[in-house]
């Protein structure tokens, strides 16, 4: 498709996919702020929040990947459509629920929709806009969804402690009666003709099962049903080897660039997703904030995020990604380390807010680093699906840390309702959080190179190319090597996403073709 960006329908778009994607974006900000509250009207143990939590990000994390190769087959707005229309669904139950179990449920499904609609709405875009219009359309999606990002605890806590906490679920509603016409109206179908082969239901199954079932082994300290998911978790990478149509194809991690990367995002947002989760409860449970007040206080993190990540990209650019991936990691440690300060007596300019400086002073420093370094590990044909396993890494390692936490840290499952038990373990699981980002920092200081050479770390069947090592973060701008291949730069250049780096489009190079035995990357397209 041809669409200006200028054009009525160009701008119709653009509005249909922000508002699709805004809601999973929000999803992921407001809920943690509302904890406190759903734990006190539904009488839930901690494991019960840990799973409200979890129960989203397990189905969203284990079928992003499907997600776009769905899509292309089917029509990237049907999926886009089915998508917004399920995860209103999941959220009308969260909103009616009448207790945990049925809005875990409900949580899982809105992850199955936020699988669908947030690849489908990046593809609409990449599919439907004219190539000189394409980057600035997925900037602007990119640029409001970080907004949105951004409010979303300010909008969690004045909606739970205005209407109430089912309103944080049911303010999709709206959203989705606005775009759902919106986008049957104005945005074209599109679908990919060459896309064929089988998808990847079992891959995708035996993926979200693994995650499913080590999450519940850490929060109900049921250690068969660990093995039972290291079992799945090794199952899964036996198909995705045989099979001649991944959802993930394996061949990807043999670039050591993009493996080493994926690690450190693990650590990162390993920590990430546990200082998330147990800070908006500190919060509220032990400093005594409202939930407005909870959601407020966390606002310079992503504020920081929004005004400044993609400068934080463009001086990577010129610095190379091995300094943002070590310092950031580090100064995200400090912000954890000085959380600890808040506690029962603590005030906010002097206890919290530094805290939250330095942490989004840290998440400047490296998350846009770490999209670029993802990309420019891979060629530019597998540039989406670089992406994909990056953000599916990502939210793995937030649900995993979610899960963890509490248990490592010793809080029991009526923990957050005494302030005093929790402010303990809150004091016990931060240097976890500080200590698993050292790691990360220390991963990427020994590995992340600031200067690639042609060839050195391609992917299957890609010799010879320069792709994989070096990048245009790695090496002054407009260098490159005689017969290198264009660096890949992201096109979402407002990184605001606290649970996972954002995702980026595919691009029109066609991937090489793969190495004899190795299997096509069919279903791995975002």
């Amino acid at each position: 498709m041809d669409i200006r960006l200028s054009s009525a329908k160009g701008r119709w778009v653009v509005l249909t996919t922000v508002l699709g994607s805004s809601m999973a974006l929000l999803d992921s900000t407001v809920v943690n702020v509302a904890l406190p509250h759903i734990g006190d009207d539904l009488h839930a143990r901690l494991g019960a929040l840990q799973w409200i939590v979890n129960a989203y990000t397990v189905t969203l994390a284990g079928l992003i990947l499907l997600g776009g190769s769905l899509g292309d087959r089917y029509g990237r707005r049907a999926v886009f459509v089915t998508g917004v229309v399920w995860f209103a669904l999941g959220s009308l139950m969260c909103g009616l629920a009448p207790n945990t179990g049925v809005l875990i449920t409900a949580r899982a499904l809105q992850g199955i929709g936020g699988a669908l609609l947030t690849p489908g709405s990046l593809a609409i875009i990449q599919a439907s806009f004219h190539p000189d219009d394409r980057s600035r359309a997925v900037g602007i999606w990119s640029g409001l969804g970080g907004v949105g990002a951004a409010v979303g605890p300010f909008v969690g806590g004045w909606l739970v402690d205005g209407p109430g906490w089912r309103w944080v679920f049911l303010i999709n509603l709206p959203l989705a009666a606005v775009c759902v016409p919106v986008a049957l109206r104005h945005v074209p179908e599109t679908r990919d003709p060459a896309h064929h082969g089988r998808f990847d239901g079992l891959g995708a199954g035996l993926g979200a099962a693994a995650l499913a079932l080590v999450t519940y082994a850490l929060i109900a300290k049921d250690w068969w049903a660990g093995a039972a998911g290291l079992v799945a978790g090794a199952v899964f990478v036996l198909v995705e080897k045989r099979r001649r149509d991944p959802m993930l194809p394996l061949s990807i991690f043999s670039s050591r660039q993009f493996t080493t990367v994926n690690l450190v995002t693990l650590c990162v947002y390993a920590a990430f997703g546990g200082f998330f989760f147990l800070s908006a409860l500190q919060l509220q449970v032990v400093v005594g904030y409202s939930a407005l007040a909870a959601g407020t206080a966390l606002l310079p993190t992503t504020v920081l995020m929004l005004l400044f990540s993609a400068r934080s990209g463009q001086l990577a650019e010129r610095i190379g990604p091995r300094i943002p991936l070590t310092v950031g990691p580090l100064l995200c440690a400090c912000g954890m380390l000085l959380m600890t300060r808040a506690g029962p007596h603590s005030s906010y300019l002097p206890d919290v807010l530094p805290a939250l400086l330095v942490q989004g002073a840290g998440m400047v420093t490296l998350v846009a680093p770490l999209t670029s370094t993802v990309l420019s590990s891979v060629d530019t044909g597998r540039a989406g699906l670089a992406s994909g396993v990056n953000n599916a890494a990502a939210r793995a390692a937030g649900l995993i840390a979610v899960a963890a936490l509490p248990l490592l840290a010793g809080m029991g499952p009526e923990a957050y309702r005494s302030a005093s038990a929790f402010d303990h373990a809150f004091g016990r699981a931060m240097p976890m959080c500080a200590g698993i980002l050292l790691v990360g920092s220390v991963t990427a200081f020994l590995t992340v190179r600031t200067a690639g050479t042609a060839g050195t770390a391609g992917t299957a069947g890609t010799a010879g190319t320069a792709g994989t090592a070096g990048t245009a973060a790695e090496e002054p701008a407009g260098a490159g090597a005689v017969g290198e291949e264009p660096h890949v730069h992201p096109e979402c250049r407002i990184n605001c996403g606290l649970s996972a780096p954002p995702l980026e489009p595919d691009r029109a190079d066609p991937v090489p073709p793969p190495a004899q035995g190795d299997p096509p990357p069919a279903q791995g397209r975002l």
